[in-house]
């Protein structure tokens, strides 16, 4: 009982050294990322969670003007002496989107669905993880549709996971009139892109990699 008693002690005090050792970062605020911001901009939404794994709280956020809009990442980091945030990739997103973004995090991975367009829309929506052992976050999948909000044409889909590189791409048809009018899916295709390593600062345009897909590249 006793060598339990001593056992259990010896835990509680370890975890509270670890702790003490250990202390918790807090998340990236509003006022830190409006000190790098110009006039006329502004933060159009924001995220905070785990993106690489190492149980600290990153941020990722997008910061809007009426000329440039762009998604940065900032990952929670330890010095020897000094807690700070680190810069750990950034993407110029379309400058004219059908209302914010919406992001999420879940299970480690940044999730942002972004709406551009006009009566041609296209939906994107962007997976990324961070890396562990550097300040950097990887695209592991991208989903883009392109439609006509007035039925005015046919549309596409396409579904890329970055880390295997397949590629499934869909074909809609418009079908029917007036009230009925919709989409109906078809030509259904499979096929596998090489794999590479593309980073949150290396990814592709949503609309070009959809008629890339779409043509079988």
């Amino acid at each position: 009982m006793r060598a339990r008693t001593l056992a259990a002690l010896l835990l509680l005090v370890s975890g509270t050294a670890h702790a003490m050792q250990r202390p918790e970062i807090p998340p990236l605020s509003d006022d830190e990322i409006k000190a790098s911001m110009k006039d006329g901009e502004e933060i159009e939404s924001r995220v905070d969670g785990d993106i690489n794994g190492d149980g600290d709280i990153d941020t990722a956020y997008i910061i809007r003007s009426d000329e440039t809009r762009w998604l940065y990442v900032q990952f929670a980091a330890r010095g020897e002496f000094d807690l700070y945030h680190e810069l750990a990739g950034s993407f110029e997103l379309d400058v004219y989107p059908q209302g914010n973004a919406e992001m999420t995090i879940s299970k480690g991975v940044l999730i942002v669905k972004d709406l551009t367009g006009g009566t041609t829309a296209t939906m994107a929506t962007y997976r990324y993880r961070g890396e562990k052992t550097q300040p950097k976050v990887r695209l592991i999948g991208l989903d883009v549709t392109v439609y006509s909000r007035t039925y005015a044409h046919d549309g596409s889909d396409m579904s890329w996971n970055v880390l295997t590189g397949d590629v499934i791409t869909t074909r809609f048809k418009v079908r029917g009139t007036g009230d009925d009018v919709g989409y109906d899916k078809g030509d259904i295709r499979r096929f596998k892109r090489p794999v590479k390593a593309y980073y949150m600062d290396d990814t592709p345009n949503a609309d070009a990699t959809l008629d890339d897909a779409m043509a079988g590249k």
